[in-house]
């Protein structure tokens, strides 16, 4: 029997009504997967807020904890003329002096019984000349967090004593307050409250969001093509009139949908979400940040979030083709899963602009898109390259998977050859007959 001309291998020719009517039916039969639900529609919402939040209210309260921890400090050779600043140690409520040898202090600071040790040295060549003046020297564990925070706090009452004591040794000697400090540093921080919240989106959402678009084609992917050949339902497909291309084409679109579901609901859920979880930090630090979205940036993040799916979708349904059950979909995946995640990871490196030639490199230049949208920076010619290259490498890639399932012993998961035969018969082998028949 001849085969038709939709479904001979190098024609590809779409009917919509088809490709309509069996992207309802996966959108439907997905949906009926609880895997899939959870993964491409529930994580994105649920799981990094929610890790976020977990995240940042355990610190607070490890923060809390330490703050309400008093510090274990042994204190040796107290300055004779100082004694305001012994009387200013011993008031100190976050600072318990308990009574010991310096010979065994640096011992219980390894052990963990003591968090520092404070010892008062007589100030040596020129800081000598000045009457009182001393050397402090404060011994402490850095590998423990109590350790580190109690020589915080005893260098935080030295330098205030210090300060003081410099000031009095100034006036004594005639010295005005405005002498003495010679020059001063000022900040001023020209960006506003919206500019910090759209750096701090720019920083963490794009990475997330091409995390989460990649996790919702994921398991769409190999469901639709491993995973019909594990259920022995390509043949209930393929026994309908729609042609392969048809089927492949509502496939592609469904696993698109739902990657672009995935990473268009986790920007929401986080946005939603960030300034309530920072709050308590920022309200502690006396900071001010909104987080928001603009919203002429939105348009441009639904299409980043179908570019992004697209590309993602049509790879893996290429990736899973030769896969006959869902482990082998998954391991044959995963090299490619694992390459998508790589851009981002590098995107954190400081300096690194949303430039031309970037924005012709896959992956890269919709995340960058995406952080210059979050930041309220719209560069045009570099978003109007990102889709235009985005589009047309998609354009690719469905054709190339189109091409990969008209094969019916592929479709079927017969084949039992790698990619590398596949090329080599199906594809080379054939070139070289066309051009042997011209």
């Amino acid at each position: 029997m001849q085969e038709s001309d939709a479904n001979r291998p190098g024609k590809i020719r779409a009917g919509w009504n088809e490709v309509k009517t069996l992207y309802r039916y996966e959108l439907r039969s997905a949906l009926r997967e609880k895997a899939i639900v959870i993964n491409s529609i529930l994580i994105p919402i649920f799981l990094y807020p929610l890790i976020m939040w977990a995240a940042f209210t355990g610190l607070v309260f490890v923060q809390g904890q330490s703050e309400k921890t008093a510090s274990r400090v042994a204190i040796s050779h107290f300055p004779s003329e100082h004694p305001g600043l012994r009387m200013k140690l011993e008031r100190e409520k976050k600072i318990q002096i308990i009574r010991d040898k310096e010979l065994s202090a640096a011992d219980r600071i390894q052990k963990g019984s003591l968090d520092a040790f404070l010892e008062f040295l007589p100030a040596q060549d020129d800081a000598a000349k000045l009457d009182g003046n001393f050397k402090a020297r404060i011994t402490f564990n850095a590998s423990k967090d109590r350790s580190v925070e109690a020589r915080r706090r005893i260098e935080s009452v030295i330098s205030d004593y210090r300060t003081d004591w410099l000031k009095r040794e100034a006036k004594s000697r005639g010295i005005n307050a405005e002498t003495w400090s010679g020059f001063s540093i000022d900040q001023k921080n020209v960006a506003s409250e919206k500019q910090m919240g759209g750096f701090i989106l720019g920083i963490m959402l794009p990475v997330l969001f091409v995390v989460m678009v990649a996790m919702g084609c994921f398991y769409p992917a190999i469901d639709c093509t491993a995973g019909e050949r594990e259920r022995n339902t390509w043949e209930t497909l393929m026994s309908s009139a729609a042609s392969r291309v048809n089927i492949v084409l509502a496939k592609y679109l469904y696993v698109t949908t739902l990657g672009g579901l995935a990473g268009a609901l986790n920007l929401t859920a986080f946005a939603l979400t960030l300034k309530p979880i920072f709050a308590p930090l920022l309200g502690k630090a006396g900071v001010s940040i909104h987080f928001g979205i603009p919203l002429t940036a939105i348009p441009l993040l639904i299409v980043a979030a179908v570019l992004l799916a697209g590309f993602v979708a049509a790879g893996m349904m290429i990736f899973a083709s030769f896969a006959r059950t869902f482990k082998e979909g998954q391991a044959m995946i995963m090299p490619f899963y694992l390459l998508v995640m790589m851009p981002p990871i590098f995107l954190q490196t400081p300096g690194l602009k949303f430039s031309l030639a970037l924005s012709f490199v896959p992956v890269v230049n919709v995340t960058l898109m995406v952080r210059s949208l979050v930041s309220g920076i719209f560069p045009w010619l570099q978003i109007g390259v990102t889709i235009a290259v985005s589009v047309i490498l998609i354009l690719a890639c469905v054709r190339l998977a189109a091409f990969i399932l008209k094969f019916e012993d592929v479709m079927l998961g017969s084949y039992s050859g790698s990619w590398k035969r596949f090329v080599k018969e199906r594809v080379l082998r054939r070139q070289a007959t066309a051009e042997q028949m011209k």
